[in-house]
């Protein structure tokens, strides 16, 4: 397979990252050696890796739908990778043609593929941001363009959090950007279930030690009370709340990879409203 920029001994050479390994599982050609090597390590080890990916990638595309049916124009995607078939900005804007999408990436290799895919979508782009440093990303030039925060939007952070290993940061990072969304808004999370990856210690240790040797990112997958934490007490979860990822509002043409176990399928996934402070405590529609 070449590489996204032609298969040149330079481009070659480059470290993995999530973002390619995570375009790899997905049957993508927007990556690298390094990354293949690196993801297919991980495959060994987990060989249903794939499949949760694609099942996340469905769930992705369900919560976008249903959230610019609802009436969302704004998506802002942190650690989106790469938006190949089936992302955000194509979702959106074809229940919404006015939707508008940024994408952002600590990967400058994704943010530059991004950029490539969608060139000539005036309401769609993507920027280089570190989700560890969300104010930089708030506050970019290119998101105050694009997106007004002072309308709903969509924060997206879907398989993401869990490379922020550190349980305080990883919350106060939530927070900080909920913060400067205003009510009406909706946060999306998928996050990595440690209720799946922790029936083998030795073969999740030996798949996270990939991310943390072959990448900069390093990765812990939590179980379903921590991510429901991520909404806790700033948002009204939307039915069916925090679930298996294929369980969330299922629909005709999703994967089948889990269709006899959802437990194997990886992923926590849920979308929520924020809510008015002090709360109602009136379920979001």
């Amino acid at each position: 397979m070449n590489s996204p920029t032609g298969g040149t001994q330079r481009s070659e050479q480059k470290p993995a990252t999530a973002a390619r390994m995570y375009d790899f599982y997905l049957g993508g050609v927007h990556n690298f050696q390094a990354d293949r090597q690196a993801a297919q390590t991980v495959i060994d080890q987990f060989p249903v890796v794939p499949a949760v990916a694609r099942n996340n990638r469905a769930f992705l595309g369900r919560a976008v739908r249903f959230l610019a049916e609802a009436g969302v124009r704004q998506f802002l995607d942190i650690g989106s990778g790469i938006p190949t078939a089936g992302n955000v900005h194509e979702i959106a804007q074809a229940a919404a043609p006015d939707a508008r999408v940024v994408y952002v990436d600590i990967d400058p290799v994704a943010v530059a593929e991004s950029l490539e895919i969608l060139h000539g979508n005036d309401r769609a782009t993507a920027i280089r941001g570190d989700l560890r440093e969300p104010q930089a990303i708030l506050g970019h030039s290119e998101v105050r363009r694009m997106l007004d925060f002072t309308t709903p939007t969509a924060l997206i952070l879907a398989a993401v959090l869990h490379f922020v290993p550190d349980d305080t940061q990883a919350f106060g990072l939530v927070d900080h950007l909920v913060a400067e969304l205003p009510t009406g808004s909706y946060l999306v999370i998928s996050h990595g279930a440690a209720e799946t990856f922790a029936l083998s210690d030795e073969r999740t240790a030996a798949a996270r030690e990939v991310y943390t040797q072959r990448t900069t990112t390093a990765g812990k997958p939590r179980p379903r009370a921590q991510v429901e934490r991520f909404f806790a007490g700033r948002c009204q979860l939307v039915d069916p709340g925090v679930t298996w990822a294929p369980e969330w509002r299922p629909a005709p043409g999703d994967p089948a990879d889990f269709a006899d176990d959802t437990r194997r399928s990886g992923m926590w996934a849920g979308v929520g409203q924020l809510m008015a402070m002090p709360t109602t405590g009136q379920p979001a529609t």
